[in-house]
């Protein structure tokens, strides 16, 4: 006696579409100016510390460190490379 067990089709293996490349790319392009003004910031900072210009906009707290803006800089810069690369999948490089 053969016994057949039948399972019914599975999902496709395979790459899915990938949805929102065009949002990815609208934010990544937003990304990279809020990156350049939060290295400023940073950068103010420093300066701030060494006397060369007037004292800092925030005075006390978490925001008060030069070294939040940077890493933060740094975050937002590397958010923006990953939602570009993101968004770039697939296309030809005729198209863009």
């Amino acid at each position: 006696m053969v016994l057949r067990i039948r399972f019914g089709t599975g999902p496709k293996v395979g790459k899915k579409p990938r949805r929102n490349q065009r949002l990815a790319l609208a934010v990544a392009s937003l990304l990279t100016p809020a990156a350049a003004l939060t290295a400023v910031l940073a950068l103010w900072r420093v300066a701030a510390d060494l006397n060369w210009t007037g004292s800092f906009a925030i005075s006390a707290g978490f925001f008060s460190h030069w070294q939040v803006w940077l890493a933060a800089a740094a975050l937002l810069q590397f958010c923006a490379r990953v939602l570009n690369r993101y968004g770039k999948t697939g296309q030809s490089a005729a198209s863009g």
